[in-house]
């Protein structure tokens, strides 16, 4: 049976001075996604797609290189559009994403609304599936956009309660109905 693999980047290198997208992983994040890469759980992956985003498309590559199918990007699978706050320190962006979840209809701090995000996500990650012909799919993203596609799969209101613990996990489907297979899991032990 085919699977979608749903892969949200791991630990990054948190610099105030450069927008968010523009972060890449750090030596941490690095490690566990090299580790993930090499295991069983990705080894069936025929083909891989990735957020525009530098952490993504890093993650990306380093999957990539252990099966040399290439890496396709799509703007559409980045993260939730948070450009309207740019930086925040962790306390006050936590407590921003914990309201971003809980009113997923309404815009917390301009940032796009969760249902919106979540509409972008499914469509996207719906059309690669559509063209997607044989072996697993990975699809290398970000936190929320996972979770919000998570509880769209699992026809569950969103909710951060199904959030991943912390960065670098994935979840796991079916294909070609995505119906769920696992929750998150860690790509690897925390460094």
């Amino acid at each position: 049976m085919a699977k979608l693999i749903f892969i949200t980047h791991p630990e990054v290198i948190v610099d105030p001075a450069i927008t968010v997208e523009d972060w890449g992983l750090s030596d941490a994040g690095r490690e566990r996604m090299i580790r993930f890469a090499a295991s069983d759980a990705v080894a069936d992956i025929r083909t891989i797609w990735t957020s525009v985003e530098r952490k993504a498309r890093e993650a990306a590559v380093i999957l990539n290189a252990e099966r040399r199918t290439g890496v396709r990007t799509n703007p559409m699978l980045g993260e939730n559009d948070r450009s309207a706050t740019g930086f925040l320190p962790p306390a006050e962006f936590e407590r921003t994403a914990d309201a971003f979840f809980a009113s997923p209809a309404k815009s917390i701090r301009g940032w796009e609304r969760a249902v919106d995000a979540q509409a972008r996500i499914y469509a996207a990650v719906s059309r690669i599936v559509a063209g997607h012909d044989d072996g697993d799919l990975a699809i290398v993203s970000h936190g929320a956009a996972g979770t919000l596609l998570l509880c769209k799969l699992r026809g569950i209101p969103i909710d951060r309660a199904h959030d991943q613990p912390f960065q670098g996990h994935f979840w796991a489907a079916a294909l070609p109905d995505m119906e769920i297979l696992h929750h998150w899991m860690p790509i690897a032990p925390k460094v």
